[in-house]
């Protein structure tokens, strides 16, 4: 039995590959714009702005190795819409409700920004300091900036008193079971950590933000080991997920490497993109924002408790231990290596990259709809595993026609990477759509 908080993991994490993380000077693009007279500016720039800087702050501490950031964007985002709408209520409040139509929305929104941000990176105060006054620089001192900024106090303070005890960080004990067929096994020497250590498995007894639990959407069981579906899944992973294969083309190679990064910076980054482009309010970006991170939190919350409950094995366990899996139809090769040369350590199925992107998407073509063209950019990846040295993708974007192809194209790519089985991605990606869905349907909704 192993007792692991968390924070640990992320720091064991850091110590493994040698590497210290440091929080870097927090820049961006978004500038205010200029306020009408009563301090009412409806643009999205301060809502981009404050969600580039919590996340940028948030990869540099623990690098997504934890629900902080994440956690922390979701509930920014939620004090941010619920200030908002108690100006001009368009949607429906999540932790705060009040009436307020006399009170500055900038200086509303940003102080909600402010409070959730300052209180969970405390370090970063000045980096705070120094984007509240920014945006409250441009909104004229008097009667409606004093209500706009005691407004933006109260909803931070809703939300984090909601969350309060929510378990992001709380400690799980995991028990390793013997080695046998789909039970999943420790591989320290490919994870590259140590002896006894499983990443993740507290996650799931984090209160979801809309969920009612976190088992509310839970996966079906995985195949049989001695079923057709699972020896089919097994032999294409293990033949387009190997290292160097040649049955894997140089697309889906690429596909495999680019869909790497965190979905924290690559969502939270398109959805920058797309508000910009679409040119939408501080409402509507207020709310967007406050589903997805809250979607994404969700996602991650249901899936590791599918994980945990079903333990099933690995690819690469899978693969070389095939010999003594009681199937005849699948056949080992000790020798055998995934795309990147690495497996993370925890269980496979369902796969948590496909759940959260589907999740994020579902929330995006919702709000935008479905067939919307974009392209996304990965300038880099991690070569192997967390905190592994930087790879260039090139080319660095890959374009879509829509939100739910993407979606799937990011599941597909956890086998072509080598670490998925078929149906881990096919059940990660339905999972995700469902907790979108859900939170889609039944929070921020348009008041009548």
């Amino acid at each position: 039995m192993i007792r692991v908080p968390l924070i640990r993991l992320m720091l064991q994490a850091v110590l493994i590959t040698s590497l210290v993380v440091c929080i870097p000077m927090v820049t961006g693009k978004a500038e205010p714009s200029q306020a009408n007279a009563d301090g009412r500016v409806h643009d999205p720039a301060l809502v981009i702005a404050w969600n580039e800087r919590v996340l940028t702050v948030a990869e540099a501490e623990d690098h997504f190795l934890t629900l902080k950031g994440v956690r922390t964007a979701a509930m920014m985002h939620v004090a941010m819409h619920d200030a908002l709408n108690s100006i001009d209520p368009r949607y429906a409040p999540y932790a705060y409700r009040a009436d307020e139509s006399d009170a500055s929305p900038l200086a509303a929104a940003a102080q909600a920004a402010y409070d959730v941000a300052a209180s969970q990176y405390p370090q970063q105060k000045k980096v705070w300091t120094n984007e509240r006054k920014k945006w409250l620089h441009t909104t004229p001192d008097g009667p409606a900036k004093a209500k706009g900024i005691a407004l933006g106090r109260a909803a931070a303070k809703a939300i984090l008193k909601r969350r309060e005890n929510d378990n992001w960080d709380a400690q799980a004990k995991y028990h390793w079971h013997p080695m046998a067929p789909g039970v999943y096994a420790e591989f320290s020497e490919h994870s590259g950590t140590p002896k006894g250590f499983i990443f993740g498995a507290g996650w799931s007894k984090m209160k979801p933000f809309m969920l009612t639990k976190a088992e509310q959407f839970r996966a079906p069981p995985p195949p049989s080991i001695r079923s057709h579906r699972y020896t089919a899944a097994f032999n294409e992973v293990k033949e387009v997920g190997r290292y160097a294969s040649a049955s894997r083309t140089p697309d889906q190679t690429h596909l495999a490497m680019w869909w790497k990064e965190f979905i924290e910076s690559s969502h939270n980054r398109l959805a920058r993109a797309i508000v910009t482009r679409e040119g939408s309010d501080l409402w509507d970006s207020a709310r967007l924002f406050a589903l997805l991170n809250m979607s994404i939190t969700d996602a991650y919350i249901s899936v590791f408790d599918s994980k945990f409950f079903y333990n099933h094995w690995r690819p690469y366990t899978a693969i070389r231990w095939a010999a003594h899996d009681g199937n005849p139809d699948t056949i080992a090769d000790p020798q055998w290596n995934n795309t990147h040369r690495h497996t993370y350590a925890f269980p496979s199925y369902p796969s948590a990259h496909g759940t959260a992107t589907a999740a994020a998407m579902t929330i995006l073509g919702k709000t935008f709809g479905d067939r919307y063209e974009f392209t996304m950019s990965t300038p880099q990846v991690e070569q192997a595993g967390p905190l592994s040295p930087k790879v260039r993708m090139v080319p660095p974007t890959r374009s879509f026609t829509s939100f739910s192809a993407a979606a799937h194209e990011c599941a597909l790519s956890r086998v072509y990477l080598g670490i998925h089985f078929r149906y881990d991605s096919e059940q990660g990606e339905q999972l995700g759509k469902k907790v979108g869905t859900f939170g889609w349907d039944h929070y921020l909704q348009p008041n009548e």
